[in-house]
């Protein structure tokens, strides 16, 4: 051993050298000693190494000579010998496992600490021995030694002589046990990391500036530098934001310059408990900067306004267990005892009244940071002596991967070796080897073999692995989950040590770091042995320390084993640390005395003592208060004191989940008196007397993983579930009827015993090879599944059956919560299919099974106890080994059959099965029914689905468009609602409502009676959002709804069920939570509308037929059939209710009444004035409606319009009427309700009907929010609004909300309504229809330029700090011009960097004045990257909003100015598209910095983008933005341009060229072509616009359609274009840049004046990205593309992007007809008054699948140019194959949103033949009729259009002619693949025979193109451009003049 004397004092100084020179005498040398003597500073006499003799040392110690000096330094001294003596160098053995014992020899206290290098010597596994005098600190001994009694006193040190034998004693005796958690550090007290966590919610906006200038107040005093003082800045509200990290500045200047520019957040609710979370997890961390592991003090100052919304237990104890020290300053708002807990010391939470007081705790603040200088320690290691080790658990990790091919032998011998040395055959140690490349494998486990034999002859078997890449972290993972665990044979919870011994051969793919911790946090003792191959950093990483991670040769392996022997403890249980937390709650008043008794009986059996047993007591409720810790009392009395004189706390709710966190983290830990890291049994006992109002789940967890015992006892009140989860093992949860009972619980056998179960049934998975070699026996192992199943009691519920077929790869074709019954599963047993494939990997398919199939979320039943049962049929021999997943499942009780043929092997299947004789072989799979009667097993389970209770959850869509459908869908809820029997153990109920996101209203377990769901389901309030995540909602309620702690009773057998109302297709994919549900046996019933995707709503519902389907919310009733059919399988009764009868016109009334605080005496009055008001009124005979709706801070609705039928029920309901009280008074937000919720078709509202709207309002008060925008908003619905309120109300409010100024009234009090009835009631009673219309019409609005909105948007950027003033003072002179006011100018100031931030909204101010100061005030906010794009979103989705402030909907121009000074980091072009298209004015104004084309994009119109060199130029361009300004109000028109006329101009002809590498040959060829083109073009005369765009990885305009007025202009640019080139080429990416940016108003584009929109593509490459998406987009612009290419193109691609397949031809004739034809199908003609009947005939033949969607879209757009609205034109669409087959008549819908809607969701038919002939005829005896909606006899002209894709199998000569003398007008459409002839004999005349082919070169087709596109002549209707009219075509390229539908004669 390493032995050193450390000592001083003058006077006694001979008696201590004596004490050495016999303490030496003593020892064996050879054995190192050291010598110290100190006072001020230490001075060493002689080094470890520096003798090597006895006599040496001896005489050296006999000529010590005192040194003298003051003061005593002790931790100095201490300090240096950590530093200097035990080290190698200094001859220290440390490392090769020799102990290190250290004697102090001290008379006097020290001057100094000892604290931090006592504990670092202890770290370092140092033993300590302190000895002192009278004079000395016996605490500090205390604190020196390694334990207390290695502490020893004398009166002087001449009695050094009585202690010498005990402690030569002790010394023999050491055997170390050492295993620091970290690296040892020291600490720094020179410099120290500072993080400011500052409160950033709404509460603080004004005492933000105090907050700021404390801060840099304090940072002035810092000393600070990268290697001195540190600083870093958080901001905190609901969420947490970084201002600078603390590697961020170096200077005190830089700091104090960023903390100036602090802006207020804002935000709320207050989450300090996440803040701390995210500066542990963030900001104290070495990437961030912090230097907690080099021992730098890291301290948290927390200034806080308000008490935390979540919970801060957690996150604070994490800090103060990473030495954090946290300081809490907080206001009189603030929660002192939650500053306490967050402080590191209840003493550092400081407090002012306000922030403005911070500078009187500045002193304060001083003295507590200087106090935590001196006590800042480093983590102390547990450091313990074990006499007798008890044995080893050692895995063995070795690299298999092909790199250490070579090497492996060596390595494999290094393990035989290394197993000779250990003691396994006595028991002692156990051995595990895994070996791992790509992925993990175990050879053996640590319980697989019990001699060493066993483990030596497998060793030797080993084989290399081989495979890549190596997967180091994934394989650590893999062993702390799988190999380091009691069922893998791990003893770490009984306290043996855990080692873990790595050989690798190279650098991991993957990382390491997560992986090593999480087996560090285990307590596995981890070495790393790797080559030159290896990252010596990475195995350091994985070593428990870096002197671990060894590179040498492996004999000195020995040496490393030897010192790993002395590291390792054992559990003491002999002695236990228990922990009772007591259910304090409300509920357990009256059982607490029983409690406190049950507590004392048990502490009277137990052992108390120091080093025996401990107990501590917690008390909890809403939170947990600890009693007394388990070290606060160390005898049996003191703490059945304690216990009798516990008193109940009382509280609710009851919180278990937070409790048992709170002890995890505060009573189970080193300072708390827990043992745990010694290996003392850890134990807490939980008496529950109800259901946890929070999640236990994680808490519960997590004590479990810590390796403590919960033992959970409830009482009947409890949630048995939650017991059992919360307890270590269900088992281990006990219950009572009643606490007074628990003398019943004997407690020693329930500490000691688990209670044996034996639950019946089974759970049988059959594995089958599909391997190539078993495809002749596949049908006989079919036959013996089925067979056995047969035999199986699945029905019941008993067994659960499973199938999986594999060869290479496993594939599960059922799981065992799959199917319920029998019947199913034989069906899918029936339609099994071969697999093949090979290789025939056994292995990995038992390992899939192990971990994929036999666990609970699969349906096993393993964990309740049901027998797990494998069978396997297996053909051949595995080529993977089975051995390692055979034992795997072994392990987790499963017991394996397994039945071979002679192909394989014996020995195999005797590996895979439970027992040998459970390996049966066949010679064939035909012999199977031979050993059938395997299947006779003894285990049966019975488990019961209980169908007279069930759970039920209803998830409603809440997005936007169910804004008007949502009262339905509330209605229908409760109707359910009403018919269920809602109770504790009947019917549960839980509503989530969702939209971008879910949101639980109310979970299962929330409410136990009818009437309080009922009460919640009236209450609910739409939410609102986009897009509709329907996916991410079932998952949402998968994982958090249909769970044991939420309430669901899954587990215990009660059905589950899901009743979704969805109101469109999901933005997000829904398979994989729809399987995920379906999978946990959730009965989910979908309920759609129109707008819902129907095949989404199947694959969502339990079963297909399922997916019910109504035509909008409002008809839910007309599926009460249907769902009833659906429920009956669960024995539920009919839900739902019937259709409200449409009631003739009248009015419909609501009256509004002010609920809240101030009309409490007044309300009498209010109710007798409705009741006298709706006596007038005609209820009964069905004309009038009435509502009634009550509100204060919230409206709650008495009635809706449709809830009473008769005037009796109305009054009665009236009279009953209660005050609602409550405040403050919301009127704004009542009347946007009753405009969303109550003037609705879903509550009663006849509106659409023409039924009058009539609001009555009764207030009593002015509002506290805005009513100007609901007000307008009911205007505009048309609502008559009458406001009477009384002398408290605010008249002008009045007169806002009222429908016009005279129908304001006004009261002293409401006591006076009498007064005004009778002249309200004229004013209602005269209300016709006629005068709501006009009433109407007065609301319509023009476009104002006498008053604008204008937001600024400013870059806050980093890049644009010195530039920040001139922008400010550049908004500053803008404004001071405008003319702000109410109803004038508008304006809102928004800055961005990151992301943005609002200053102020256009709502804000309404004076210059105002807003010119609150400028002059903006600080710059910096910030980066520099994100343009999400702050052009931003302001369109928050600012420029009429809850903000904008008039845009009122026709006020909206402009946006942006001052912008570098480049976007994000994408621009869709958020700037998007502002254009919502008609706002974008000025964009850049330095030289900025993008110039950038901002042209993101401008309104590119000479809109304005530029400056500097900021500080601004006012050069102050002029130039006027006239901008001017130009804008002058163009400012209403958002809905309606555009009429029959000529339009002309064309906008957009022309993309292909600059791409591929293309550099050719381009000259495409430049020529341009060329002519254009030259053919009307351009001089203003009809034809011209743009060209080049492209390759990235689009780039040449020039815009609005760039050149004069063809000779384009032209000489056209011959100056440059090749671009590049790669790849990315056409998907040119065709959505066209759509955003240059097929717009703001680049010359005209399509909203309907101007035709074409574009020209030259490509001569297949497209490296999808053009799907952005060509559609086009399409749906209208623009007609046509796609021209080279044989290097995709003729598919170009087919896609063409506005129709024909685009692309090889002759151009073809060309002109189908683009004519097309013109024709998509423009009928005008001229017919009454319409077109048009029929559209579809092949759906089995030739056509692939076709079919470019169908459908064909119809789509074809019915998108239809007048169908307006009664003109009629549709039918009819598919055909064999037969043909009506998708609906001619009749059947009345609007094109209908048609729209059945076209989507058109399927394709299938089948053949083809029967064309059959079908002609068909349409003529059954489609073009009368009764099928024909107007065929009125004259209206009947089309027929026919899609075919092949030839028809019948003639179709009859049928045709038929036709044609109905006079019915046929087009043919046909393909490659069809007949022309045949086409021609259907058509009209041989031209409307239209053809599909392909396209060829350029040249040829020049002219023929050039004439198509001349032909393109278009009318337009308002709104859209809508083709209408004649198509002609120059007799070049078209025989004859066309016109189509001109006359009902048929053809001409």
């Amino acid at each position: 051993m390493s032995l050193f004397f450390v000592f001083l004092t003058r006077y006694g100084f001979p008696a201590m050298r004596d004490f050495v020179e016999r303490v030496v005498e003593k020892l064996n040398v050879g054995e190192n000693k050291d010598l110290v003597q100190y006072s001020r500073d230490p001075a060493v006499q002689f080094y470890l190494n520096t003798y090597k003799t006895k006599g040496e040392i001896l005489d050296t110690v006999r000529a010590l000579r005192h040194k003298g000096g003051r003061p005593l330094n002790t931790g100095a001294a201490l300090q240096y010998l950590r530093d200097n003596v035990f080290t190698a160098s200094a001859g220290s053995r440390r490392l090769e496992g020799v102990p290190q014992v250290l004697i102090l020899l001290s008379g006097g206290r020290s001057s100094d600490s000892v604290d931090a290098p006592a504990s670092a010597l202890k770290q370092l596994g140092v033993l300590a021995f302190a000895i002192g005098t009278r004079s000395s600190d016996s605490k500090e001994l205390q604190t020196i030694s390694h334990d207390a009694s290695s502490a020893l006193s004398l009166s002087e040190f001449t009695e050094l002589p009585s202690i010498q034998q005990q402690l030569q004693s002790a010394v023999d005796s050491v055997v170390i046990d050492v295993t620091p958690e970290l690296p040892t550090v020291l600490v720094d007290t020179a410099k120290k990391d500072i993080v400011f966590l500052l409160d950033g919610s709404d509460s603080t906006r004004y005492g933000f500036p105090a907050m700021r200038d404390f801060v840099e107040r304090v940072v002035e005093k810092l000393n600070v530098g990268e290697n001195k003082d540190r600083v870093s800045v958080v901001q905190y509200g609901r969420d947490a934001e970084v201002h600078f990290y603390l590697k961020t500045y170096t200077t005190r200047e830089d700091i104090v310059d960023s903390v100036r520019g602090l802006r207020h957040r804002g935000g709320r609710p207050l989450n300090t408990g996440a803040a701390l979370q995210y500066v542990r997890d963030n900001v104290f961390t070495n990437s961030s900067g912090s230097r907690r592991l080099q021992g730098v003090p890291q301290m948290l100052i927390l200034l806080n306004g308000g008490r935390s919304f979540d919970n801060v237990d957690a996150p604070a104890s994490a800090l103060k267990q990473q030495g954090i020290f946290v300081i809490g300053i907080g206001t009189r708002s603030s929660d002192s005892g939650e500053l306490q807990k967050i402080s590191y010391d209840p003493s550092y939470a400081l407090s002012v009244s306000e922030f403005t007081d911070l500078p009187s705790v500045q002193e304060q603040l001083s003295s507590v940071m200087s106090t935590v200088l001196v006590r800042a320690t480093p983590m102390t290691p547990t450091v313990t002596v074990e006499r007798q080790p008890p044995g080893r658990d050692v895995v063995i990790l070795l690299d298999g991967s092909d790199g250490t091919r070579t090497g492996f032998p060596a390595m494999r011998d290094f393990v035989q070796r290394l197993v000779e040395k250990l003691s396994v055959d006595d028991t002692k140690d156990r051995v595990s080897v895994v070996q791992y490349s790509r992925d993990p494998a175990v050879q053996f486990y640590l319980n697989t073999y019990k001699t060493k034999g066993e483990i030596l002859d497998t060793v030797r078997a080993l084989r290399h692995k081989g495979g890549r890449p190596l997967n180091t972290g994934a394989a650590l993972q893999y062993l702390r989950d799988n190999v380091f665990t009691a069922s893998a044979g791990s003893r770490r919870l009984e306290g043996v040590p855990q080692v873990l011994i790595l050989l690798s051969g190279g650098r991991s793919s993957d990382s390491v770091d997560a992986p090593a911790s999480a087996l560090k946090q285990l307590g596995v003792l981890a070495f790393a042995i790797g080559t030159r191959s290896s990252d010596s950093k990475e195995l350091q990483t994985i070593s428990h320390d870096a002197s671990s991670a060894l590179s040498f040769p492996q004999a000195y392996f020995c040496k490393c084993l030897y010192f790993l022997s002395s590291c390792l403890f054992s559990v003491d249980t002999a002695k236990k640390d228990i922990v009772f937390l007591l259910d304090g709650s409300d509920s357990t008043r009256y059982g607490f005395p029983a409690m406190r008794d049950f507590v004392e009986r048990v502490v009277e059996k137990l052992n108390v003592g120091e080093n025996k047993d401990r107990v501590s007591v917690v008390q909890y409720g809403r939170d947990a208060e600890v009693h007394f810790y388990l070290k606060t009392y160390t005898t049996r009395e003191d703490i059945v004191d304690s216990v009798r004189g516990l008193r109940h706390r009382g509280g609710r709710p009851l919180n278990t989940g937070a409790a048992l966190q709170y002890v995890r983290d505060n009573v189970f830990t080193n300072s708390s008196g827990s043992r745990r890291l010694q290996g003392v049994p850890q134990m807490l006992i939980l008496l529950n007397g109800g259901r946890s109002f929070d999640n236990v789940d994680a808490p519960a967890s997590a004590l479990k993983q810590q390796g403590i015992f919960v033992i959970g006892i409830g009482t009947r009140s409890s949630d048995s579930g939650e017991l059992q989860k919360i307890s270590y093992d269900p088992s281990y949860a006990l219950s009572v009827s009643e606490f007074t009972d628990l003398p019943s619980l004997n407690m020693s056998e329930i500490l000691y015993s688990l209670v044996e179960r034996q639950p019946p049934g089974r759970d049988v998975v059959i594995l089958l090879d599909g391997s190539d070699g078993t495809r002749t026996g596949f049908p006989a192992m079919r036959d013996f599944v089925q067979r056995l199943v047969e035999k199986l009691s699945v029905d019941d519920t008993k067994d659960r059956v499973s199938v999986v077929q594999y060869s290479r790869d496993p594939a599960v074709q059922f799981y065992l919560n799959t199917y319920k019954t029998k019947g199913e599963i034989l069906d899918t047993v029936r339609a099994l299919r071969h697999k093949g494939g090979r290789p025939l990997n056994t292995g990995a398919a038992l390992q899939y099974l192990r971990d994929n199939v036999f666990t609970a979320s699969a349906g096993s039943r393993r964990l309740e106890g049901v027998p797990q049962v494998l069978i396997l049929l297996s053909g051949g021999r595995s080529s993977d080994s089975v051995d390692a997943p055979a034992s795997a499942l072994k392990q987790l009780g499963v017991l394996a059959f397994a039945i071979g043929t002679r192909s394989s092997d014996s020995k195999e299947l005797q590996t895979i099965s439970h027992d040998a004789s459970s390996a049966l072989s066949l010679s064939e799979f035909t012999e199977l029914p031979s050993i059938q009667q395997i299947t006779n097993c003894t285990w049966y389970v019975n488990v019961h689905v209980d169908t007279a209770k069930k759970d039920i959850v209803f998830l409603l869509d809440g997005s936007d468009s169910t804004r008007y459908g949502f009262p339905a869908m509330r209605d229908f809820v409760e109707r359910v609602v009403e018919k269920l029997n809602v109770g504790e153990n009947k019917d549960r109920v839980s509503v989530v409502q969702y939209g971008r996101d879910a949101e639980v209203h109310f979970y299962l377990k929330t409410y136990t009676t009818r009437e309080d769901i009922v009460d919640s389901v009236r209450g609910l309030r739409h939410r609102g959002g986009r897009p509709l995540n329907t996916g991410a909602a079932l998952q949402y309620v998968r994982d958090n709804v249909f769970t044991n702690s939420s309430g669901s009773r899954r587990l215990q057998g009660v059905p589950q069920m899901l009743i979704l109302l969805n109101g469109g297709r999901s933005f997000d994919n829904v398979d994989a939570p729809a399987s995920a549900l379906k999978q946990q046996g959730i009965f989910v019933i979908g309920i759609g509308t129109r707008s819902s995707d129907s095949g989404e709503l199947q694959k969502i519902s339990y079963d297909p037929s399922y997916a019910l389907s109504v035509s909008e919310f409002t008809d839910l009733p007309s599926v009460q059939e249907q769902l009833s059919s659906v429920m009956s399988t669960l024995n539920m009764s009919e839900i739902l209710y019937s259709l409200v009868e449409r009631q003739p016109p009248g009015r419909d009334v609501v009256i509004l009444l002010d609920g809240s605080d101030g009309t409490r005496t007044g309300f009498p009055a209010m109710r007798d004035f409705v009741q006298r008001l709706v006596e007038k009124l005609s209820v009964d005979d069905t004309k009038d409606r009435v509502s009634v709706v009550q509100y204060s801070r919230d409206p709650a609705v008495q009635f809706y319009l449709n809830t009473y039928k008769t005037k009796g029920e109305i009054l009665d309901t009236v009279r009953a009427l209660r005050h609602k009280g409550g405040r403050p008074l919301n009127t704004g937000a009542a009347l946007q309700y009753l405009r969303d919720n109550v003037f609705t078709a879903s509550a009663g509202s006849r509106r659409l009907e023409g039924v009058p709207q009539v609001l009555i309002l009764l207030s009593g008060g002015r509002s506290s929010d805005s009513v100007d925008a609901p007000a307008s908003a009911l205007k505009q619905l048309g609502v008559l609004a009458f406001a009477i309120g009384t002398r408290s109300s605010d008249s002008k409010e009045l007169q806002t909300i009222s429908h016009d100024a005279s129908s304001a009234l006004s009261l002293s009090e409401f006591t006076e309504l009498p007064s005004i009835q009778q002249q309200l009631q004229s004013a209602v009673d005269s209300l016709t229809f006629c005068k709501c219309l006009y009433f109407l019409s007065s609301c319509l609005f023009s476009v104002d330029t006498a008053k604008k909105d204008i937001v600024f948007l400013l870059d806050g950027s980093d890049s644009t700090r010195y530039g920040f003033p001139a922008m400010r003072d550049f908004v500053e002179r803008v404004v001071e011009k405008l003319n702000v006011g109410e109803n004038k100018d508008r304006v809102s100031v928004v800055q961005y960097g990151r992301d943005a931030e609002v200053h102020f909204y256009l709502k804000t101010y309404t004076t210059r004045e105002d807003i010119v100061d609150s400028v002059r005030g903006l600080r710059h906010r910096g910030g980066r990257p520099l994100n343009t794009g999400a702050a052009l979103q931003y302001v369109r989705d928050n600012v420029f909003t009429n809850s903000s402030g904008s008039r845009r909907l009122q026709g006020v121009p909206q402009m946006l100015i942006l001052l912008n000074g570098g480049r976007s980091f994000d994408n621009v072009d869709a958020p700037a598209s998007a502002l254009k298209q919502q008609g706002i004015f974008v000025i964009g104004i850049g330095t030289r910095s900025s993008d110039s084309g950038e901002l042209q994009k993101i401008s309104y119109d590119p000479s809109y983008a304005l530029s400056v060199s500097e900021f500080t130029d601004l006012p050069s361009v102050q002029e130039q933005l006027s006239s901008v300004m001017s130009t804008v109000l002058v163009r400012a028109t209403p958002m809905t341009p309606t555009v009429t006329g029959k000529k339009p101009p002309g064309r906008d002809v957009v022309i993309l060229l292909d600059g791409s590498d591929g293309t550099r040959t050719g381009f000259p060829a495409m430049r020529d072509f341009v060329q002519r083109l254009v030259e053919k073009l009307s351009v001089d005369d203003t009809k034809d616009r011209v743009s060209v765009v080049q492209y390759s990885r990235d689009p780039a305009v040449q020039f815009y359609l609005n760039t050149y007025k004069t063809k000779g202009e384009i032209l000489d640019t056209v011959r100056a274009l440059r090749h671009k080139g590049g790669r790849p080429l990315n056409t998907g990416a040119a065709l959505q840049y066209l759509r955003d940016n240059v097929f717009t108003a703001s680049a010359g584009s005209r399509r909203l004046e309907g101007v035709p929109q074409v574009l020209i593509l030259l490509s001569g490459g297949r497209s490296s990205d999808s053009v799907d998406a952005p060509a559609s987009a086009l399409k749906q612009l209208g623009v007609l593309a046509f796609a021209i290419g080279t044989r290097s193109s995709d003729s598919k691609e170009l087919q896609t992007i063409s506005h129709d397949a024909s685009s692309l031809s090889s002759v151009m004739s073809t060309v002109l007809v189908r683009l004519n034809m097309s013109e024709i199908l998509y423009s009928l003609v005008e001229r017919q008054p009454p319409g077109r009947d048009v029929v559209i005939l579809l092949d759906g033949s089995d030739g056509t699948r692939t076709g079919f969607p470019a169908m459908r879209d064909f119809v789509q757009r074809l019915v998108e140019k239809l007048s169908v609205d307006d009664t003109k034109d009629r549709v039918s669409v009819v598919q055909y194959s064999r037969d043909p087959a009506v998708q609906f008549y001619l009749n059947t819908y009345k609007t094109k949103g209908e048609i729209l809607d059945t076209v989507r969701a058109l399927r394709h038919k299938g089948g053949r033949p083809l029967n064309t002939g059959a079908a002609l005829q068909y349409l003529r005896d059954n489609v073009f009729t009368a009764s099928a909606g024909s107007r065929r006899l009125e004259g209206v002209p009947q089309v027929l259009i026919l899609l075919s894709g092949g030839r028809s199998s019948d003639s179709v000569d009859a049928p045709a002619s038929a036709l044609k003398q109905l006079g019915v007008l046929a087009f043919a459409i046909g393909t490659r693949s069809s007949d022309s002839k045949e086409l021609q004999t259907i058509s009209h005349d041989a031209s409307s025979a239209l053809s599909l082919s392909e396209f060829t070169e350029l040249p040829s087709i020049q002219q023929q193109l050039q004439s198509a596109v001349d032909s393109v002549v278009i009318d337009v209707t308002p709104e859209l451009p809508t083709v209408l009219g004649m198509l002609t075509c120059t007799a070049s390229c078209w025989p004859k003049r066309l016109t189509c539908f001109t006359s009902t004669e048929g053809n001409k």
